[in-house]
């Protein structure tokens, strides 16, 4: 389901430079987890989308949450920031969060450069995801 059709939000914005940058996110249930597919750039402005998605994803459809990250192209320390939050919120209702992230993305290279990748589970694809 995408986001336009009410799974959550998904904006623009313009870069300093006047180029619109988008946040897509689509929500689904895949295997147990609620999967969360974000497309674009995760940054200090379109982070916080990302944080309502999740929220409201752990308060309706339960704890386990996956982040597939695929098509994400950049992320900044804002976007950290929040897939740690949602991390933290996924465990305070008893559940997980994992990440989707192709083994060779510059975000599990990042994961792993500053010691992430041990406290958050990281699969390469949706497949990878272990079945409740």
């Amino acid at each position: 389901m995408a986001a336009s059709g009410g799974a959550g939000p998904s904006g623009t914005r313009s870069s300093g430079e006047g180029i619109a940058i988008d946040l897509s996110v689509e929500t689904r249930t895949q295997g147990g987890w609620t999967v969360i597919s974000v497309g674009g750039e995760l940054d200090l402005y379109t982070a916080p989308q990302l944080q309502e998605v999740v929220t409201g994803a752990l308060e309706a459809d339960g704890p386990r949450i996956a982040i597939d990250l695929t098509h994400v192209g950049f992320v900044d320390s804002s976007g950290l920031g929040v897939i740690v939050a949602c991390l933290t919120g996924a465990r305070d209702r008893g559940g997980d969060l994992a990440l989707v992230a192709p083994p060779a993305s510059s975000l599990t290279r990042l994961l792993t450069l500053i010691g992430l990748d041990a406290t958050i589970a990281t699969h390469p694809s949706l497949d990878d995801l272990p079945h409740a």
